[in-house]
């Protein structure tokens, strides 16, 4: 009886691992798919240039995404028409945390100033990154 409850606890242990990491990846495509509908309703002509943290190293990820959600912030709306869902999907964005600080020698304001659309792409080639 003892080894069947030993075996049933491992078995739940193990369970809950392997289901750990797919939650997480598809938080991750679900932050792509969030970026990318943002690139297609971002006001892109003066505007102003946003820090755009391009490959960081590994130590620097949680910097180079707290820059991208701070630059989110900034954001405007191609028109009045997308407004309001463009309101939501950064405040979607900003919800979005990433794990494992880490250290990092570098700063938001390290990072080149791209254009909106740019910085965007930017972060989706980021999370691509992390999915993989």
């Amino acid at each position: 009886m003892e080894r069947m409850i030993i075996f049933c606890m491992l078995f739940f242990c193990s369970s809950m691992a392997l289901t750990a990491a797919p939650h997480k990846i598809a938080k991750y495509k679900q932050l792509f798919k969030t970026i990318k509908l943002l690139e297609t309703t971002v006001k892109d002509k003066d505007v102003e240039l946003l820090h755009t943290p391009e490959n960081p190293v590994d130590g620097c990820l949680f910097t180079a995404v707290t820059c991208f959600q701070k630059g989110t912030l900034k954001l405007q709306p191609e028109n009045s028409q997308v407004n309001s869902t463009f309101t939501q999907t950064v405040k979607a964005l900003k919800r979005f945390t990433f794990s494992n600080p880490g250290k990092c020698e570098y700063s938001c304001e390290s990072y080149e100033k791209k254009n909106p659309k740019e910085f965007l792409k930017s972060f989706a080639k980021l999370i691509k990154q992390v999915i993989r």
